[in-house]
């Protein structure tokens, strides 16, 4: 059963993890002492992971990869699928663990995102649709105009090709999030379904990049 996310409504770097992602959901072992907090102990001095703040978009808490070449599988594919909403994708991903380093990973989850099939690709972006987070700019400063703009747009989007606008936002300035928003959903609301299948495909691939290099940043080697 999958948790409860907070990603973005299609925005990048981030994901909707507020617990640690790699935490098992299996009950412990009755020959031990207590149930495990996550898929391996942490050191007896080491503080739980601290859960990301709430940002537009928000961020995945760092587990590291040795972390996540070491969990669960269950609790692996849980940790992709808030990555990227394709069971295919996140099967994928974790059956080919262990990975070397951080830039073996990147490029099996392209590698993987440029596979999808038009039924994962539906499904993933149907993942980004169940999201609570506000439609993707919302929260980005912009007068009232601009909003209700965005909101009427975003609403055209939806209309026209059944599913939410996704669109990798990294390394845009907080005080350019809604411009750039807006303006690309009304650039694409003139493309064919078809030609805004691979647009979206390509987001996604960038967002769930993002989200996943998040995942296993760590500070530390563990």
């Amino acid at each position: 059963m999958r948790r409860t996310l907070s990603p973005l409504s299609a925005a990048s770097a981030s994901v909707r993890l507020e617990e640690d992602p790699l935490a098992s959901d299996v009950p412990a072992d009755s020959s031990t002492d207590r149930a495990p907090d996550t898929v391996f102990d942490r050191a007896p001095d080491e503080p739980p992971p601290v859960p990301a703040p709430r940002t537009d978009p928000p961020v995945l808490p760092a587990v590291g990869l040795h972390r996540f070449n070491e969990a669960d599988p269950g609790a692996a594919e849980e940790a992709l699928l808030a990555c990227c909403g394709s069971h295919r994708w996140a099967l994928r991903l974790t059956a080919h663990r262990p990975y070397p380093d951080l830039e073996s990973l990147l490029a099996a989850a392209s590698e993987a995102s440029y596979d999808l099939r038009p039924s994962d690709l539906a499904e993933a972006l149907a993942d980004e649709s169940w999201m609570p987070q506000p439609l993707l700019g919302m929260r980005a400063p912009g007068s009232q105009a601009a909003h209700t703009a965005l909101r009427a747009a975003h609403a055209a989007y939806e209309s026209r090709f059944g599913h939410v606008f996704v669109v990798c936002l990294d390394g845009v300035d907080p005080e350019e999030m809604l411009d750039t928003v807006l303006s690309s959903i009304r650039t694409r609301l003139a493309n064919e379904p078809d030609e805004e299948r691979l647009i979206a495909a390509e987001e996604l691939r960038r967002i769930a990049l993002n989200r996943l290099e998040h995942l296993v940043a760590s500070s530390t080697s563990r």
